[in-house]
């Protein structure tokens, strides 16, 4: 039934409300819009006119759609039957693309009309100037992105705006020092392949099924792998069972443990030992008598020592552990060409605000340098953040994610650069699940499908013949906190703790994990194991930012792109692939940056 404005005028003058025709146009568009009639309208209006004690103007109409009518809908949304026949009434998101549809068949009209004299709002389409879908990649980042339509409060965050450090460059690594930061937007021959140890993970699965027994078997076989490579590299004749005494120096196959609850240390040492040997026996280690070491919860070990009771052994001499080989890229891999990859990480919003100020700068300046390949890392709802943490938002967490994703990869389309996109466990709509299945998003548009993946956590990406090994949980700082050393020879416990990465070949060496960490092992043995060393290992932290080469592969730390209220970092590297020659493997990272934002 028609909106009557008369009717409305009336309604409200019989509680004193006289208003302009521009109002109640406004309202009348509103009424539409949120499903009311003339009474119930008036009512609501001067109910929060009321409430709030304040005159009835413009900006207090935008109040009275944001912050009562809004809810209303949302509400209304979440009460209403699934399977109900009529539309219902629109979020802004869903009024937006009607309004997109309908400029896609005005622009169709239009085409076969004769354009007028007077100014002409549309641009004419030739076939040398033909009109791209929706005209979509002309338009503002800022257009496409609504905070207002899913938060009541979205105000800019002060103290984000107000920084004076934009692109300050923090670290370099390589030849960095003079270089212009441009690609070409992905142009030429580029090859992205996932890499899967046997298979990457591709789709959801079931979780929250797996048996004690299950992780049992998965440690035991990672113990077992390990040990039969370290035997082999080591030139070990045999291994020992732990609580067998002997007078002799023995060596001992086992993974390191904690005898208690609490934090390990240098007293609380345990050693597990395989089923082959040992049964899975345990036994104390003494760590006196080595000069150096540097240990975790769940690393496999090679323990050289003396066992003269079977009740505890004194160890003299640890193996190091030996990584991976380095990825052998095949000629139809890419050429040889200079690539720029920029990597970022979540929160793309401050803690003060839900406006995603730091992703619009983001999108500007992928748009400036056109990288090749951009890697985004999630959160990009962020589980963490007091707006969600509080459920504040309006909408559902799927569909501002769907905004958001929307913003990045029609914001970026002019640039041309590859988009991958990496989910973490923050990110509030996704599965808290590790290793984490690749995000849905089943509203790509035909022409981004080439440029667009989404990839799980953890994930072996290879970029024309470069392999990156990226992951989205701050391994750096859950190792840290229980990572124990003495006198190693690595002072620096990030490269310390990047080593163990390496040469223990997999994304989450930690057992057992951080309490906030739901790890499947069944899957996380076929999902979360290094296939090879990766070329690149982007390891995002709260930690501070850094490049470092360890063991041949160039670690970085870019850091997060919001810290609390203020702005933070981003990464960007130059990848060039060497040919082969006699003088041996050279990293195809030739120069890399962490920028502030």
């Amino acid at each position: 039934m028609p909106v009557s404005a008369q009717q409305l005028a009336a309604d409200l003058e019989i509680f004193g409300l006289n208003c302009e025709k521009a109002m109640i146009d406004k309202l009348v568009e509103l009424c539409i819009v949120y499903g009311q009639n003339e009474e119930g309208m008036a009512g609501e209006l001067v109910a929060f006119v009321s409430t709030h004690k304040v005159n009835l103007t413009p900006e207090t109409l935008c109040s009275f759609e944001h912050e009562f009518l809004s809810k209303r809908l949302s509400k209304a949304r979440l009460s209403a039957p699934k399977d109900s026949g009529h539309a219902g009434a629109r979020d802004i998101i869903s009024i937006q693309e009607l309004i997109e549809v309908e400029e896609e068949e005005e622009t169709l009209l239009n085409s076969y009309t004769t354009p007028s004299k007077g100014s002409q709002k549309r641009t004419i389409t030739t076939p040398e100037t033909p009109l791209t879908k929706r005209n979509v990649s002309m338009r503002s980042p800022h257009q496409l992105l609504s905070p207002s339509s899913f938060s009541p409060s979205a105000t800019p965050s002060q103290k984000y705006n107000s920084r004076n450090n934009r692109g300050e460059v923090v670290t370099c690594f390589g030849s960095a020092q003079g270089v212009s930061w441009s690609g070409r937007g992905g142009v030429g021959d580029i090859s992205l392949k996932v890499l899967g140890c046997p298979e990457p993970l591709t789709k959801s699965y079931k979780f929250m099924f797996q048996k004690l027994s299950d992780v049992r078997e998965v440690l035991t076989c990672k113990i077992e792998e390990l040990g039969i490579e370290l035997k082999e590299h080591y030139k070990i004749e045999a291994f020992t069972p732990v609580q067998v005494p002997a007078q002799e120096p023995v060596t001992l196959l086992g993974q390191i443990g904690c005898d208690s609850n609490g934090k390990l240390n240098s007293k609380s040492v345990i050693l597990e030992g395989d089923r082959e040997h040992s049964l899975g026996a345990q036994i104390p280690v003494d760590l006196s008598e080595l000069r150096e070491y540097s240990l975790f919860p769940g690393q496999v070990v090679v323990m050289e020592g003396t066992n003269t009771t079977g009740r505890k052994f004194v160890a003299t001499k640890l193996y190091e552990g030996v990584p991976l080989p380095f990825y052998q890229p095949t000629e139809e891999e890419g050429d040889f060409e200079q690539r720029m990859v920029l990597v970022a990480c979540g929160p793309y919003t401050t803690s003060d605000s839900i406006t995603y100020d730091p992703l619009l700068d983001l999108v500007t300046i992928i748009n400036r340098d056109r990288p090749d390949v951009c890697i985004l890392f999630g959160p990009f709802l962020d589980a963490k953040h007091e707006q969600v943490e509080n459920c504040l938002l309006t909408s559902p967490f799927e569909d501002v994610f769907k905004q958001c994703l929307r913003t990045i990869i029609e914001g970026t389309r002019s640039s041309g650069s590859h988009l991958i996109f990496v989910p973490s466990l923050r990110d509030v709509h996704h599965e808290p699940v590790y290793p984490q299945p690749p995000f849905s998003y089943t509203d790509l548009a035909k022409e981004d499908k080439k440029r667009v993946q989404f990839v799980s956590e953890p994930c072996s990406l290879s970029i024309s013949g470069a392999v990156f090994g990226l992951t989205s949980t701050d391994l750096l700082f859950h190792m840290g906190a229980e990572e124990i050393s003495s006198n190693s020879g690595t002072s620096d416990r990030f490269s310390r703790i990047l080593k163990h990465i390496l040469t223990q070949r997999s994304y989450y060496p930690l057992y057992p994990p951080q309490e906030d960490m739901a790890v499947d092992y069944e899957n996380f043995y076929t999902y979360s194991q290094l296939p090879v060393t990766p070329d690149v290992f982007i390891i995002p932290s709260e930690l501070r930012y850094f490049v470092k080469d360890v063991l041949g592969c160039v670690c970085v730390n870019p850091g997060r792109l919001t810290k609390g209220q203020v702005g933070g970092t981003f990464g960007r590297l130059y990848l060039q692939r060497q040919p082969v020659a006699g003088e041996g493997r050279r990293s195809p990272c030739v120069a890399a940056q962490v920028v502030k934002i």
